[in-house]
């Protein structure tokens, strides 16, 4: 087997297997009583509004099909947009299983589609990537900014025992042992690939002037004002859903925008940091929540459920790009071949 393969999936095991470990931390504390709580907020829960945050999800994939359509163009290939739209999706139904995969998989696929090079269409993934990096971190830095306290509490979470099933002293030792397992893995990575300390540093220092770079390319796009436009409206989708999400409980509609920026920012490290963010989503959501002061069935529901409804719409959403694509293309190449 080669060992590209060997590499890519012991990957996702110790990815799938962070997961696993998230999922059981925010269920493992599930007693009768929090069960029965647990599906007394379900039931009561506005479930219409899974539709509504759905519809905003959609949006966003739609539109970061548009601003991938932005970075192609200027390469002398002007894409349907459709069909950047149906990639963007598909290749986020493959990152379910593998991720990263999907990335490579969307690119090959438009490229059999528009006639455009594999290669090139990494390269504007790359910067996608870079560009999406750089906007977590202003997320980070206003939830921080607007929340001057929140910091310290997220401290607090894992250091002192609380009630109510909130973390306990247990519960940090858990996450220090997580913390120092990744570091083990990390170091057995290093070892195993002979990586040295030297070439870590140039490495760090490549991809901060990648970073650097891909910033102000932005200002060679035929579009730059329509990129960074289009790039504010996904975010602004994203914690609209956050919080419309929030309006589905009960408990919950109480919550603003502040805090559906918590939200934003903790999910998107969940979403990282295992496959589709399987565990960790729910894990962080959950425990953020009680930092707000929400009781520990309300907020494992309401993490869940919004990990649920973003998975449902990926899963659907790929698996429905998967049917369209050959038999949109088909339709529009029949089109182009006999016009009216």
């Amino acid at each position: 087997m080669p060992k590209r393969f060997i590499t890519i999936g012991v990957q996702y095991l110790a990815f799938l297997s962070i997961g696993i470990l998230f999922a059981w931390l925010s269920l493992r504390n599930l007693n009768e009583d929090n069960w029965n709580q647990l599906k007394r907020s379900i039931q009561e829960a506005r479930l219409w509004l899974v539709g509504p945050v759905c519809i905003l999800l959609l949006v966003s994939h739609y539109l970061r099909g548009l601003r991938w359509k932005l970075l192609i163009d200027p390469l002398g290939h002007k894409v349907n947009p459709t069909n950047s739209f149906l990639t963007v999706l598909l290749g986020y139904l493959v990152n379910l299983g593998v991720p990263r995969l999907g990335e490579f998989m969307r690119c090959t696929v438009l490229a059999r589609y528009e006639k455009v090079s594999v290669e090139k269409l990494v390269g504007t993934v790359i910067l996608e990537r870079l560009f999406d990096g750089l906007c977590l971190l202003v997320v980070f830095g206003l939830t921080l900014g607007l929340q001057p306290n929140l910091y310290e509490s997220i401290l607090s979470t894992f250091t002192k025992p609380n009630v109510d099933n909130s973390p306990t002293q247990k519960d940090s030792w858990l996450f220090y042992y997580l913390l120092l397992i990744l570091l083990l893995l990390g170091i057995g990575w290093l070892i195993w690939k002979k990586i040295k300390i030297k070439e870590l540093t140039q490495l760090a220092r490549g991809t901060f002037k990648k970073i650097i770079s891909g910033i102000f390319s932005i200002k060679k796009l035929d579009q730059p004002r329509s990129f960074i436009g289009l790039t504010f409206l996904i975010w602004i989708l994203y914690l609209l859903a956050g919080y419309v999400g929030f309006l589905a409980f009960p408990l919950t509609e109480k919550y603003g925008f502040a805090e559906a920026l918590t939200i934003l920012s903790v999910g998107s490290i969940g979403m990282i940091i295992s496959p589709g963010g399987i565990g960790a989503y729910a894990y962080l959501v959950l425990y953020t929540m009680q930092l707000y002061g929400l009781d520990y069935s309300t907020a494992l529901a309401f993490g869940w459920t919004l990990w649920l409804v973003q998975t449902l719409v990926i899963m659907l959403g790929g698996v429905i790009s998967f049917i369209l694509l050959p038999w949109y293309n088909r339709k529009t190449e029949i089109s182009r071949s006999y016009p009216e």
